[in-house]
């Protein structure tokens, strides 16, 4: 049951999209048809990736209250559970976002990996809708360069490297030493490592359209943390 929700819900949908996409508008080059198709998931649930990452980003601004209504109230934990959810609630953010929206990537992620790993197949086309087109051949080079069903360390290593910088954007800028940040402060500088470094432990092994797709998600997710840094410094101003 849950395979068959799975397979009816994400991976044929995508698979079907992203043949759709190769056929069409891509000029029958994969790599580009997987870029479409990252940007066109990323439009889809942008109002849920841009909630989630501006949540993230004004509670990383929230640490130094956090840390002193967790001074103010360290002999009763209740107390300090009501403060930090009065906080924010005045703030109009969800501490939970950044787990709620990797719930959301988590399905989608893996239902794009069966749909590089097996799409690249031509058993796979057995399940296309009547209104797309099976393709004649299906080239699983990206510009005539990559070869999107083998790993790429080249492509590994620029999604970490986006994602570096997109954890890099989503930091208040502050000069304190580490021993005066808050536990929710160290966490957030520890991610903005840990978070590249476990894209290249899981990337490393898997076809690059898989680290294509991450790469261009990342980037999208770049343009998305510029504009939520200068809409919370308007905000601030």
């Amino acid at each position: 049951m849950i395979s068959t929700l799975f397979n009816e819900i994400l991976y044929r949908p995508l698979l079907n999209a992203l043949v759709f996409l190769y056929n069409t508008i891509s000029f029958g080059d994969l790599g580009v048809a997987i870029i479409l198709l990252t940007i066109l998931i990323r439009l889809i649930l942008f109002p849920l990736f841009y909630k989630g990452a501006k949540d993230q980003a004004i509670i990383q601004r929230l640490a130094p209250k956090i840390k002193e209504i967790q001074k103010n109230h360290k002999e009763d934990k209740q107390k300090q559970a009501t403060a930090m959810m009065e906080l924010y609630k005045q703030h109009k953010v969800n501490p939970l976002s950044g787990f709620l929206l990797l719930l959301i990537q988590l399905p989608i992620l893996i239902a794009l990996y069966w749909v590089f790993l097996k799409g690249l197949s031509e058993q796979s086309f057995n399940i296309l809708y009547s209104f797309v087109s099976r393709p004649d051949t299906l080239d699983h080079y990206f510009l005539g360069l990559i070869d999107l069903s083998a790993k790429n360390i080249i492509v590994v290593v620029a999604a970490a490297l986006v994602q570096y910088f997109q954890g890099k954007l989503s930091l208040p800028k502050n000069n304190k030493p580490t021993k005066d940040l808050s536990p929710a402060e160290r966490i957030g500088r520890q991610m903005v490592f840990i978070g590249p470094v476990l894209t290249l432990v899981i990337l490393y092994n898997l076809p690059s359209a898989v680290g294509l797709y991450w790469l261009t998600t990342s980037l999208f997710s770049v343009i998305q943390q510029i504009i939520i840094n200068k809409r919370i410094t308007k905000h601030e101003a």
